[in-house]
């Protein structure tokens, strides 16, 4: 697999930012968290207007090697083009929500609001839901890998570890 330009999708809480820093780091390619490009702030309340977030996504994907990292179906598809490798974190909603209870400190609105996001992953229709994913992936024609659990996205990562 060409990891030379890794760009990772997956629902919230499916191991994106853990998979891209531990890849970024053995791969010494710069990590760009599509969360940051989205949002102004760390609330996660105010996003970015839509155009300066794209290209601040269209700048970080015209380096030569990176690991980008998101949910964003409408920023991933605008830089998919440059990606040489595709890897997308299939996992099951309630392993997402897990996931999120267990890595958040506050038990406030925004945690709510994200734990519905990441539970209604598989119904949303929207450009950040399970099928725009699957139509990412589906039409992404280099490598790419889909991983249905941390089972495979920890085995995937200590595989990228023995070959480098």
């Amino acid at each position: 697999m060409n990891l030379t330009r890794t760009l990772i999708i997956g629902n919230s809480g499916s191991g994106k930012s853990w998979l891209a820093q531990r890849l970024a780091q053995q791969l010494r390619e710069p990590w760009t968290d599509l969360d940051r490009i989205h949002w102004l702030s760390d609330e996660h309340s105010i996003p970015r207007p839509r155009a300066e977030a794209l290209a601040m996504a269209r700048i970080a994907a015209d380096e030569q090697r990176w690991v980008i990292e998101g949910v964003y179906g409408w920023i991933i598809s605008e830089i998919l083009h440059r990606a040489t490798a595709l890897i997308w974190l299939c996992v099951d909603d309630k392993e997402c929500v897990a996931n999120i209870h267990q890595r958040e400190t506050q038990d406030d609105e925004r945690l709510v609001a994200m734990l519905e996001w990441a539970g209604s992953y598989h119904k949303r229709d929207d450009s950040s839901g399970f099928a725009a994913h699957q139509r990412l992936f589906e039409g992404f024609t280099d490598s790419k890998t889909r991983l249905m659990d941390r089972a495979e996205i920890t085995d995937f990562f200590g595989a990228i570890q023995n070959t480098g």
